[in-house]
Parts: C-alpha cells; structure tokens; sequence
C-alpha cells in the first residue's frame, strides 16, 4: 500500500472530522493536510449563546494548529485557486497536490446582497455579528424588534426562529417583553421547511405561543438604516427600532472559479457517496447541494439543508470509505440523510428535531417536546464538540465518548 495524499479543504465541522476521522482509521505514512484561511475552528452553534451574552468568543473557538499533535498538517493560508481534475491547490502559501481532494469550504455569508444590510442590521450569524448583537440587546430598552431572513438558501435552518424565540427569553427576563414587539419575516413557505410539515407546525406554534407574528413568502428587498425600515419585495416599509436579519450564503468564490459547481453556485455531488464528477474529488456540507427525492418547492427541487449535523455525518461516511479505499480492508459505507438538531428557547429549555431527510415521500421528521434536559444535551455537546476533536488524549476514550453519546 503506497503512501497517499488526502488534502481537505476548509477546517470546519466537515473538513476538521473528516481529517481526524481519516487519521483513526490510516497509519500514519499517509499525509492528511487541511487548509484554511483562519487559525481558530468555530462552534458556530454557540454563536446564539454569545448573542445572549451567556459565552465569550474564547469559550467557542479551537485552535486548528492543535491537529498537528494529532498527526495532521495544519495550514492557514487563503485558497487562490482549486484544479479538480489534477487535485492541485493554489494557496498563499504555495502549491499542494493530493491523491484526494475533499472540499469542505462551507456556504459564506453575503449580505452585500441586501443593500443597506451592513448598516441596518446586526446578525447572528458571525463571531464579530453575534458580539455586536450581544452589545445592542443590552442597550435595548424595548420598541421593535424584527427578525428577518433577507435572502436564500441560508445555513442552519432553525437559527432564524431560535433567534426570534430566545430573544423573546431574554427581554421577558429583563422585563422588558411588554413594551416590545417582536416580528418573524422569511421568503420561506414555512419555518424549516425541508424539514417537512410536521417540523414546521411544531416552530409556528412555538412562535404564536410567544406571540411573535410570522409572516412568510416575505421577501426583503432592501435595508434603510436612516429610517430604520425593512423594505420589501413588495416596496412595504416594516419600521425598526432593533433589526437582526439572516444574510443569504453563497459558496466561495474559489469552487464556482474551479468548474466544481452548478448555475447557482453549489457542488453537486451523489447523495450517498459525496463523490463529485471528477475522480478522487468529494465535497462535503454546506457548499454541496443534494435534491431531495420526489419533492417540489415550485418549479424549484428541495434541496438538504445546510447544516452542520449532515456535514459531521457525511465526514464519517467519507472518512470512512477513503480509508477503506486506500487500505483495502472494509465495506464502503453510504450517508443516509439522517440527521437532527437542537432548537434553544433561551428560558433554560430545549427541543431537539430529528428524522431521515431522505424519505422518498416526506421528510420524516419530528420534534422532540422542549424540556430542559435537550438544553444540557446542547450545552453537553458544545463540551463535547471542543473536546472531541481538539483535546489531546488516547484514541480509545474518543472513541468510547463516540459511542455513548451518539450510537
């Protein structure tokens, strides 16, 4: 078995398992490398709990240089261009060439896409957004609060409507609900919608309980932070006194530049294998699209929604089959679309929705009643998480956590 090459692009939830998971199942005359613009990992499912205040950006963050104690190549470095067909990278830091190419480059954050969204808007959804949020919800002394999705797809598709139900939590708590009106506006059909029926009746009805308004099919056409109003499609002015708005994500700009994605921008690759159409090349989380079988929005297909719970899976399976293809040794394993995700209310209390996003005829998904033991089941998985894949420590007891928390 001569030595291979794996080089995986992006240190995120899918690019930072999929390295770790590679380096427990090869010997380690086989090079892993991953390359990302940044030094420090995210737990971008905290980034709600620092909006709230109840984290400090050092409570969720890594640093990626700790891989090399695993046996991994860590480089920061900004990825200039990709050559599929070759599995060659150019970095700011040189030139690198694998026997495979994993990219694992997520969906980016846009809100130039919305004028006026840098101006009129705080978001949840960056380290540097969340902190400026947590900032403007201590100020706030009550008036209008709109939650607002400006633009599609957008990753974590239940962050949005945790946003709107947890600030709800915290201006009770600080008594200042009742002179506060809280406003849910999305372009979407229905809350969650890839998550089926169900799923969604389940988020609107949290909603009416705390009496946040929700209006969907609502798309946002433009911010005017001088007026503090929300402008819609429609050219329907929504007046503000606090607005905190989802951007819509596009991929980097690198993968559409490499011949990797389709017209809107995203790596198609086989819902079971993540292999795309280049040989040896796999992408994996939020920068793939995989349809969903049998279901129409439109004239537009369903698609798996972008969140970090598939991208850790399909990191599993990849991981896994490479392994088996290198070594010889096993059976290929096949990502099977399931997947689940915690929903916060901010008031010490959770739910947790899961089911098989693969059903041929809908969704299959449900939500487990909000109860305070999925809040510490989510603070559990945050330790978790940061200690998982970052602490130093046999491979066994990883391993042994593994299969207690999730077999």
């Amino acid at each position: 078995m001569s030595a291979k090459t794996i080089l995986i692009l992006g240190g995120g939830a899918g690019g930072l398992v999929t390295a770790i998971e590679l380096r427990r199942h090869l010997p380690r005359d086989h090079r892993i490398q991953v390359i990302d613009r940044e030094a420090e990992h995210l737990h971008s499912p905290s980034l709600l709990w620092l909006m709230l205040g109840w984290r400090e950006p050092e409570h969720i963050q890594a640093d990626l240089f700790r891989l090399t104690r695993k046996g991994i190549e860590f480089v920061q470095a900004d990825i200039k261009t990709i050559d599929p067909s070759n599995h060659r990278v150019q970095t700011s830091a040189g030139e690198f060439t694998g026997d495979y190419l994993v990219v694992a480059l997520g969906a980016q954050p846009a809100p130039k896409l919305t004028p006026g969204f840098a101006e009129g808007a705080h978001t949840p959804y960056t380290l540097d957004g969340a902190t400026r949020l947590r900032e403007a919800l201590r100020s706030f002394r009550g008036g209008r609060v709109v939650v607002a999705v400006t633009g599609l797809p957008y990753k974590c598709p239940a962050a949005p409507y945790e946003t709107a139900i947890m600030i709800d939590a915290y201006l009770r708590k600080r008594g200042l609900r009742n002179q506060t009106e809280i406003q849910m506006i999305s372009p979407e059909g229905m809350p969650m919608g890839t998550a089926g029926p169900t799923m969604a009746e389940a988020v609107k009805l949290l909603l009416v309980e705390r009496e946040i308004p929700y209006r969907p099919l609502t798309g946002t056409q433009a911010i005017d932070s001088e007026a503090n109003e929300l402008i819609l499609e429609t050219g329907e002015r929504i007046p503000f006194d606090l607005l905190v708005a989802v951007p819509p994500h596009r991929s980097p700009k690198v993968v559409q530049d490499a011949g990797l994605s389709n017209e809107a921008g995203w790596i198609p690759v086989d819902a079971h294998t993540l292999a795309t159409s280049h040989e040896k090349v796999y992408a994996i989380g939020d920068v793939t699209t995989i349809p969903l079988p049998g279901r129409f929005r439109a004239d537009k297909p369903l698609v798996l929604p972008k969140a970090g719970v598939f991208a850790h899976k399909q990191a599993e399976v990849l991981a896994h089959n490479i392994a088996v293809e290198i070594s010889g040794h096993g059976d290929p394993r096949s990502f099977n679309g399931f997947g689940g995700c915690f929903i916060e209310l901010g008031d010490g209390r959770a739910g947790y929705g899961e089911g098989d996003f693969y059903d041929p005829e809908a969704p299959a998904v449900s939500l487990h009643p909000p109860t305070r033991f999925w809040h510490w089941a989510k603070v559990l998985f945050e330790k978790y998480w940061l200690w998982r894949w970052f602490a130093a420590g046999p491979g066994w007891l990883h391993a042994v956590a593994d299969r207690i928390l999730f077999r």
